[in-house]
């Protein structure tokens, strides 16, 4: 959805606020797709703040449906973003403004801004709680579940050649 701020970005101390609806359903990172299953309106604050800049300012909550970093158990992940950013009417330069992709023209291009709010604040690792003990490397079971019994010591690499001289007298 777009948003048009001409009003606000040609009037000195013009102020708007406006309630728009997410129509993004996925968002997307890399090779990766999580799918949004609750999304609040995007609230916003235009404020002019002098003569062809603005500052957009609001929030919103998204809820997807994401897997745990460690023992890939689907797992709800709620972001509650708030945002405070910068823009200028085409063909004003400002140092202040840093990036326009969400812009085209006087057109605030609403899932452009909130796909890069979401990727500024995604988080690194996503887990389903904090002491999760993941999978086994040897059969794949959820450790979360119980212990599975396989052999899982793996040896010190430092050791690796003195192994190979045990290794080595055995064949002989």
């Amino acid at each position: 959805m777009l948003v048009n701020l001409s009003d606000v970005l040609t009037s000195e101390g013009r102020q708007m606020t406006r309630e728009v609806p997410l129509e993004m359903t996925r968002f997307e990172i890399g090779r990766e797709s999580f799918e949004i299953i609750e999304k609040s309106p995007v609230s916003f604050v235009f404020t002019n703040v002098k003569e062809g800049k603005a500052k957009i300012s609001g929030r919103v909550e998204i809820t997807f449906q994401t897997s745990c970093a460690r023992c890939l158990t689907g797992v709800r992940t709620t972001l509650k973003l708030e945002f405070e950013h910068f823009v200028v009417s085409p063909g004003i330069e400002d140092t202040d403004v840093d990036d326009l992709s969400y812009m085209e023209g006087f057109q605030l291009d609403v899932d452009a801004f909130v796909h890069n709010e979401i990727l500024v604040n995604w988080p690194v690792k996503i887990l389903c709680r904090e002491d999760c003990k993941g999978i086994c490397p040897v059969c794949g079971q959820n450790l979360n579940m119980g212990e599975c019994g396989c052999d899982t010591f793996v040896p010190d690499p430092r050791m690796a050649v003195i192994q190979d001289i045990f290794n080595a007298d055995k064949e002989v």
